[in-house]
């Protein structure tokens, strides 16, 4: 049952400077953050920090020499359990080289999907592992979903998406019936023991509550994290950005004090724990830095009810031109694939040399076959992935931007498209809506690449966007 959107305003603010707290903390703390993204919408709040879509020893240095703050790319949500693990076992050991080289202390941030889809708590287990190694013990996991500028919200331990002006519990939402990693449960303390199987009960999950943080009662909820032991699993409930804040002061006070937090969190506590300030909406100008004539290029991979009307919305935007990538052709063998591919890429430059926008997107019925599996799908999902990258890395026209629409397609558009190994976030073009500076190594260097993530935004929001890279100021 869901909750009129008003009730957030019920909720009395705390009568204290929660940011001068906050960045007190901050500069008494000397660890750095990596935040595993697992896929590229995780700066959907940040800006002028490093995405290293690569985990050589040499980049993770540099890193750790320069940046109290980074992201790796993992584009773990389109891997399978055997893909997601090796790969998150060679981060962890080259991470912990990294910072011995250093001379660093660091913390690990799994940046999931803020309406819970993704390889939990696999992920986490593999990053307790790792912490181990470095530290000795792991206290204990915190879970903190809360994302404002996507609608998600957690009110007595009930996670929320915002539906104009309701909140749906996220358990009734299209996102928890993902074919790949669906669930039931929309209180977080039922959603972690369904998500590990009972091994967790959910009378055993600590909550971090509203009226706590309301209140201010650093000294409460101080205690709570330090009495947290043997890995215990802790939520945090939230509904702004000065709950995040408060949370977030005690957090740092709490590992000041030696203890070890793995913690799986969607974009809003990485903003706050990083001190990364509020920025304005990203102009024009900002993002379009050369002088160039050509048009730009949407790519809409994602299926979610939400996309298509906003795919639906933006081709009513003038110069814009749809091209309908019939990704089914997966399914009729490699040639026919291929030729499908080939045909999108020639339209796509004839529009782009007129200066218009093309708009590329795959066929919005999901392809779904009885009996299928889970793994089958997300196989089959991922070389549609593969087909809808080559759509960019195809051209042999430079277009003056280029947008992706959804979290596994803008990860191998910006990786294996655009051929991108260290982006600077530039800020956001919408609220929750990344966009990233390509960098000089990359196949159409230093153009903006938007990030649009599946499940954010209004309908009109994809137009906004393109409407903002299109209109010169």
């Amino acid at each position: 049952m869901g909750l009129p959107f008003s009730i957030l305003l019920s909720y009395e603010y705390p009568q204290l400077n929660v940011d001068e707290i906050l960045d007190e903390e901050i500069r008494s703390d000397d660890h750095v953050f990596v935040v595993l993204d697992d896929d590229p919408t995780g700066v959907q709040c940040v800006h002028d920090v490093k995405v290293y879509t690569d985990w050589s020893l040499d980049s993770l240095k540099e890193a750790f020499a320069n940046e109290r703050l980074f992201f790796i790319l993992t584009n773990s949500r389109a891997m399978s359990e055997a893909e997601t693990t090796a790969l998150h076992k060679q981060i962890i050991e080259r991470v912990s080289q990294a910072a011995r080289i250093c001379e660093k202390k660091y913390f690990f941030i799994s940046r999931g999907d803020s309406t819970l889809r993704g390889h939990y708590p696999l992920e986490m287990n593999i990053l307790k592992k790792g912490l181990e190694s470095d530290y000795g013990k792991v206290d204990g996991e915190i879970l903190f979903p809360f994302f404002k500028e996507g609608g998600r919200y957690t009110i007595n331990d009930v996670h929320y998406v915002k539906d104009n002006n309701e909140l749906i519990p996220c358990g009734e939402t299209e996102f928890a019936k993902d074919k790949t990693f669906g669930y039931k449960s929309s209180n977080l303390k039922e959603y972690i023991e369904e998500k590990t199987n009972g091994e967790i009960k959910k009378e055993d999950v600590i909550s971090i509550s509203l009226d706590d943080l309301r209140k201010a009662d650093y000294k409460k909820i101080l205690n709570i994290l330090m009495d947290v032991h043997d890995y215990q699993r802790v939520i945090v409930n939230a509904i702004d950005y000065v709950d995040v804040k408060l949370f977030t002061a005690v957090f740092y006070e709490a590992i000041r004090r030696g203890k070890v937090f793995n913690i799986r969190s969607a974009a809003s506590f990485v903003r706050c724990v990083g001190g990364i300030n509020e920025k304005s909406l990203l102009r024009r100008s900002e993002m379009i830095k050369k002088d160039i004539s050509n048009g730009g290029i949407v790519v809409v991979g994602s299926h979610t009810e939400k996309t298509t009307k906003q795919l639906e919305e933006l081709l009513k935007l003038e110069d814009t031109v749809g091209i309908e990538f019939q990704s089914s052709t997966v399914m009729y063998g490699n040639d026919t694939f291929v030729t499908e591919i080939k045909r999108c890429i020639a339209e796509e430059e004839k529009i782009i040399k007129q200066g218009k926008t093309a708009v590329v997107y795959t066929e919005r019925e999901l392809l779904s076959y009885e009996n299928d599996t889970p793994e089958e799908a997300l196989a089959r999902s991922v070389k549609i992935s593969k087909g809808v990258y080559l759509l960019v890395k195809g051209l042999e026209v430079e277009p003056s931007f280029v947008v992706a629409k959804g979290g596994i397609t803008s990860a191998d558009v910006g990786v294996k498209g655009l051929g991108i190994k260290v982006a600077k976030v530039l800020g956001q073009i919408e609220p929750g809506i990344p966009v990233w500076e390509a960098d000089k190594g990359s196949k159409f260097p230093e153009i903006p690449y938007v990030i649009f993530p599946g499940n954010v935004g209004d309908e009109d929001t994809l137009r906004k966007a393109v409407e903002t890279l299109i209109n010169k100021e």
